[in-house]
């Protein structure tokens, strides 16, 4: 049976092209939101960090009305950090609106999510948004679409997808990039004609794909996905199984209930194919598990995720300022918190180690692992992480494998020259390099993902802010060889106490100082960046000796150079081997990892063997 009332469709993209603005047009221009109802712009990204970043880090479920047809869409995040809630959010939906750029056309990501998609068979359709860029080229994007559904090997059907011309902004769509519309109109109506309606027999046992957790402190964990077959009712005995677990299998009651609505979940008495549903009542419910009905307890399969190319190590703060700042500080505390990330994140791997004090802790990148630890900090917790590290795996003939990138740049022409130098110094290799008008090149190349660890702030740096870089996992290779990553030191603090105007003027002489006067620091703590590449050690808290001499022009104020405040992506890209980022709800701290300086030399002459 077919249910026509329903479509359900993810809008899927590279990063920045467009899909929330998208969302934000349909929701609009379907009626869920009053004529003079105040809407902010990207209302899906309700995530402070996602509104903050302009960014999607998760998927999202919302719903609208077009001609009596309920439309189910999820919208995907578009960074390839987060390719694994696009992956498992694909099996809740019947087809994909793929949103690509009209200046950039499709990027690394735009070929990922794009290959989930037709590895399951779904069909495609192609919106170019943002044609009414200066610069958009609309029909050249058709062309390089089509050139990579045909590399992907998409079949005759996917290949003869319609493709809307579209501003998501503007909040118009159109069938062609000449014609001139006033409304997303022609994009409902190739929803409603070209992606199929679900189908499934509603008389059979139940079944629903869970692919996604929420959270609510009223009611704890929500499952959500879409009904397979059968029909769910509140109160009904279910049974959860789950196809890679084949011993699994407890049985539960729904408690309750909800479709979407808008941008609202509604508590329903019951649901049928095709309907996405949102379930509560069940404490331990995970994704890739499936609701049966108890008489027909079959799983259904789910994509295996990506397996994660990054690691860190997340350790109690034991620094002498340990406690001061945050609310959550304790081994326990800390654990707890990693492993309750595990539930609605499915990329991250969290292992204990050898000691109770510290978690290795591993995902998709950098952006990734940050995400977390912003949001860790946010909470009110307190810790200290590693420099971050690249997971290596082993062929049959026992040769080390490394994760690899595919880096698309895109810089103006003067600056590919050091763009190239740079990488090729990381043991990146130029694979391609084409001129894309206006003055800007786009340089492809493939790096070890341990080349692109603290590259990014070098590469605004060098690019003074106007490059672009995005990068997509591409698989492992054969190891490159080493990497130096930092030619400059560290200036560390040679004492405990309170950085004072006269003792970091005279270290400012050294290099670039990260704190400003009156800052708290400890023995071991990194206040700055020495342009050689040896540690020093400073005295920023060095005061000066007052006497009832005084000699003309020694009591000028002190011109002090304003403090380069490291943001947390550009202290993780910054923190060497030996050396840890101590994160607060207030404060962010670089740190030897061996506080005393006779125990480091030590240390180093052990590991040199001089």
């Amino acid at each position: 049976m077919k249910r026509h009332d329903v479509r359900n469709v993810a809008i899927i993209a590279h990063v920045d092209h467009g899909k929330t603005t998208l969302v934000d047009g349909l929701l609009k221009q379907s009626g869920v939101f009053r004529s003079n109802q105040f809407v902010m712009e990207r209302v899906l990204d309700s995530n402070d960090l996602e509104r903050e970043r302009g960014i999607t880090i998760l998927s999202k479920n919302t719903a609208v009305t077009y001609n009596g047809i309920k439309i189910n869409i999820v919208d995907t995040p578009g960074h390839a950090d987060f390719g694994g809630e696009v992956e498992r959010v694909l099996k809740m939906v019947d087809g994909v609106i793929l949103v690509v750029d009209a200046f950039e056309g499709p990027m690394p990501q735009t070929k990922f999510v794009l290959k989930n998609a037709l590895d399951l068979s779904l069909p495609v359709i192609v919106c170019v948004n943002k044609i009414d860029r200066p610069e958009a080229r609309p029909m050249e994007v058709v062309d390089e679409v089509l050139e990579l559904l045909i590399e992907l090997d998409a079949d005759e059907k996917q290949l003869d997808c319609p493709f809307i011309f579209a501003s998501a902004k503007a909040g118009f769509a159109s069938f062609s990039p000449d014609e001139k519309t006033d409304s997303l109109k022609p994009l409902f109506d190739t929803i409603i004609n070209y992606i199929p309606a679900p189908e499934g027999d509603p008389d059979q046992g139940t079944q629903i794909l869970i692919s996604t957790i929420d959270y609510n402190e009223y009611v704890g964990r929500i499952g959500i996905g879409k009904v397979e077959r059968g029909t769910i009712r509140v109160n009904d005995d279910v049974v959860i199984v789950n196809a890679h677990n084949p011993d699994q299998s407890n049985r539960v009651k729904v408690s309750k209930l909800y479709e979407f609505d808008g941008l609202k979940r509604v508590e329903v008495t019951e649901a049928t194919i095709g309907s996405i549903v949102a379930v509560s009542g069940i404490a331990d419910i995970h994704i890739g598990d499936t609701i049966c009905s108890p008489d027909r307890p079959e799983p259904l399969p789910f994509q295996k995720i990506s397996e994660p190319t990054i690691a860190m190590y997340f350790n109690v703060n034991d620094s002498p300022f340990a406690g001061t700042e945050g609310k959550y500080v304790t081994s326990r505390h800390l654990r707890d918190r990693l492993f309750r990330e595990l539930n609605t994140d499915v990329s991250l791997r969290v292992e204990e180690t050898d000691t109770t004090e510290s978690f290795k802790v591993s995902g998709r990148g950098e952006l990734h692992l940050s995400i977390l630890i912003e949001n860790m900090r946010r909470e009110g917790y307190e810790f200290s992480v590693s420099k971050p590290e690249v997971l290596y795996k082993e062929d049959e003939k026992g040769n080390r494998l490394e994760p690899m990138e595919r880096a698309l740049i895109d810089v103006p022409d003067e600056y590919t020259g050091i763009v190239i130098e740079k990488l090729g110094q990381r043991k990146g290799e130029l694979i391609n390099m084409r001129p894309t008008g206006t003055g800007n090149t786009r340089l492809e190349f493939s790096i070890p993902s341990r080349g692109l660890i603290g590259y990014r702030g070098e590469f605004l740096t060098d690019t003074k802010g106007t490059g672009i870089m995005n990068t997509i996992f591409d698989g492992y290779g054969p190891y490159k060889g080493d990497i130096q990553y930092r030619k400059t030191g560290s200036l560390i603090a040679f004492e405990t106490g309170e950085s004072t105007a006269y003792g970091l003027y005279n270290a400012q002489e050294r290099g670039i100082l990260f704190i400003g006067p009156g800052t708290k620091v400890y023995c071991g703590m990194v206040v700055g960046q020495n342009p050689k590449s040896e540690d020093i050690e400073v005295n920023v808290c060095k005061r000066k000796q007052l006497t009832n001499m005084r000699a003309a022009g020694s009591d000028e104020a002190l011109r002090l150079t304003p403090p380069k405040i490291l943001s947390l992506e550009q202290a993780l890209d910054f923190i060497e081997t030996d050396e840890l980022l101590e994160i607060t709800p207030k404060s962010l701290r670089i740190r030897k990892k061996i506080l005393d300086s006779t125990q480091r030399m030590r240390e180093r002459r052990n590991r040199t063997g001089s």
